[in-house]
């Protein structure tokens, strides 16, 4: 008898697939992500949200993970309405931001209405898209149509939506 294994669509050891809700599953996921990132290498990840005020960007643990995942050839992009709660609630994100702005491009389009910004973190393995963010309730996946639409959504963002935002460093007089 010959023992034929199906392949999964999700690796071992690897972040979730399927509906989640409550902020306390979004933020763990959150920060699963970006450890899954830095072990396994991706590339390049690219974050959005109306004003990131529920990721947990600022906690230690997800800046070590970041701090893990960059280096040269990696690509961060970010988009949001406006990046205020980025700089009041996440400083030891923002200080990260400064350091390797270099592989990171930050868009912002402060006129679209909050509700219109996706909130999602995509990568080429591996997506998250909050659906409902003020419930925190979504969908995960490794699907490849999942990812190239999701893609496809945030890069009409970058091209048509938004202008570059969020400075690595701020000058003062």
């Amino acid at each position: 008898m010959t023992d034929v294994s199906v392949p999964s669509a999700e690796p071992l050891g690897a972040l979730p697939a399927g509906r989640f809700s409550g902020r306390e599953m979004f933020q763990q996921m959150v920060r699963d992500a970006f450890a899954t990132a830095a072990r396994d290498g991706w590339p390049e990840i690219f974050i959005s949200d109306a004003n990131f005020h529920d990721w947990p960007l600022g906690e230690r643990s997800v800046v070590e993970s970041l701090q893990d995942w960059a280096r040269t050839g990696r690509r961060f992009t970010m988009l949001a309405c406006t990046y205020d709660d980025v700089i009041r609630r996440h400083a030891r994100f923002a200080r990260w931001r400064g350091t390797w702005d270099h592989i990171i491009t930050c868009r912002r389009s402060p006129s679209a209405d909050p509700l219109d910004i996706p909130s999602a973190l995509w990568s080429q393995q591996w997506v998250m898209h909050r659906l409902d963010p003020e419930r925190c309730a979504g969908v995960t996946g490794y699907e490849p149509d999942r990812r190239v639409l999701l893609r496809e959504t945030l890069n009409e963002w970058v091209r048509s939506k938004s202008s570059p935002g969020f400075a690595a460093t701020t000058l003062g007089l």
